[in-house]
């Protein structure tokens, strides 16, 4: 955990790298709707070569991703497609996993020394830890490249950094907020979203009251309910909490059972207290819970910026809510945070050690502002590519686009900047709290004892 602390206050820089990302380039970039022009663009090598040259070595590259909906899978999926056919001699094989079970799976493998050529990565905690074992490849020369080409075309690397040495890139980074179903505010009465605490907690018993479930939470997963006490705690610690808990050495000035912490959890409680989840909320998986909220059974849901893809992927009509909107995490009276702070994080993909120069060219291809533009237009996530965010279709998708870019601080998932066992750790206190066998100080007590064991 000794580099922990580094990586911790990198964060707070990602912000300024995702307002470039979603600049507008000087020349008017191709619609949105626009397929990719990089695989006809590229390089046909065999095909052109003469027929006395040795057609290149066959490759296969190994890619495990966890987007096992549409419209991600399909667009990876023809990605990849256009991209073998570019190369041909290059196979790709894909492996599309569930995000829990991509988790477990890749702990396995990681065990035995192997890992895929690219893989999903959310950064940080995790990809310290592979780094240390040895598991990934610097492509830190790759990105500097023909003048840094590939590095300055992409924001919030440093997301992906360990020691100042890039392993993997980002394609989507963002920010976790509420989604709101604006028909079933406006059938209990709510005119406006809640900017405080206190009103959020009002309109939660409004719906309730209306016969409305005011939340929908996946908390069988348990990082989605997770995510509501992080919000907490920055909203009423600021970001210093979490900092001074995180850190390390000399400079770890708190602890997870500071106030801000044990308080965090007493207000969550609020909401369970109170009935405002979905019936069955303990058990259901992150995909279920948007299948509640994209069938009208939940007015709100806390997610990030894949929430109107996966809501409407997982609703009956594959529509989801029709009439969607987003709101900050609301403010908690009397605390240090500001509404404008944000916690989030994204995705991105990491180069495993054995990965041949085939595999990083082709995740240079999926980073390219073509693709990311495919990626903003299907609202699968928010873009890193500079110039990419003009092609985000959604207005919901902008507005996350624009917290982001406006955020007065950015913290970076509790459970992601933190190495995997501490993130566990976290995910499974805080899940305790939901399920009411555990006082908000036995949770606090139980992370502090976690950290101090690592």
């Amino acid at each position: 955990m000794a580099r922990k602390l580094c990586s911790l206050l990198s964060v707070v820089f990602i912000a300024a790298f995702l307002l470039s990302a979603c600049a507008t380039p000087t020349a008017a970039p191709a619609a949105a709707t626009d397929a990719p022009a990089a695989a006809t663009d590229a390089p046909a090598a065999a095909t052109d070569a003469p027929a006395t040259e040795v057609a290149a070595e066959p490759v296969t590259i190994t890619w495990w991703h966890i987007s096992t909906k549409d419209p991600a899978l399909s667009d990876w999926q023809k990605m990849a497609d256009d991209y073998m056919a570019a190369h041909p001699n290059v196979k790709i094989e894909i492996t599309v996993l569930e995000n829990e079970a991509f988790k477990t799976k890749l702990t396995t493998v990681m065990q035995s020394g192997e890992v895929p050529d690219i893989f999903q990565s959310w950064g940080q905690g995790g990809m310290i830890e592979q780094v240390n074992a040895g598991l990934l490849k610097d492509i830190t020369a790759d990105l500097d490249a023909n003048g840094g080409e590939w590095r300055n075309s992409l924001g919030a690397l440093d997301a992906f950094a360990v020691d100042g040495k890039n392993y993997g890139v980002p394609w989507d980074m963002g920010a976790v907020t509420f989604w709101y179903n604006k028909d079933l505010f406006a059938q209990a009465g709510i005119k406006q979203v809640p900017t405080t605490w206190t009103e959020f907690l009002a309109d939660c018993e409004t719906l309730k009251a209306a016969g409305i479930t005011p939340i929908s939470v996946g908390e069988g997963d348990k990082w989605p309910g997770m995510h509501i006490w992080a919000y907490l705690v920055s909203r009423i610690g600021g970001a210093d909490a979490f900092a001074a808990a995180a850190a390390t050495g000399d400079a770890r000035t708190g602890t997870f059972e500071d106030e801000a912490f044990v308080k965090a959890g007493y207000e969550l409680k609020k909401l369970v207290d109170g009935g405002y989840f979905q019936e069955g909320f303990l058990g259901a998986t992150h995909d279920e819970m948007n299948a509640t909220f994209g069938n009208g059974k939940a007015a709100m849901e806390l997610g990030g910026q894949w929430s109107p893809s996966v809501e409407a992927a997982n609703s009956a009509d594959l529509v989801g809510v029709k009439n969607l909107g987003m709101f900050s995490f609301p403010a908690v009276e009397g605390g240090k945070g500001l509404v404008t702070d944000i916690v989030g994080g994204g995705n991105g993909f990491a180069i495993g050690a054995n990965a041949e120069p085939e595999a990083i060219d082709f995740v240079k291809y999926l980073t390219s502002l073509d693709n990311q533009k495919v990626i903003a237009a299907s609202n699968t996530g928010i873009p890193v590519a500079k110039g990419a965010g003009v092609a985000l279709a959604d207005p919901n998708m902008v507005l996350v686009s624009d917290a982001v870019a406006n955020s007065t601080y950015y913290q970076l998932y509790f459970d992601q900047v933190l190495p995997p066992a501490m993130g566990g750790i976290i995910n499974d206190a805080v899940q305790k709290i939901f399920a009411g066998t555990a006082t908000p100080e036995e949770v606090c007590a139980e992370i502090e004892a976690g950290f101090l064991a690592q």
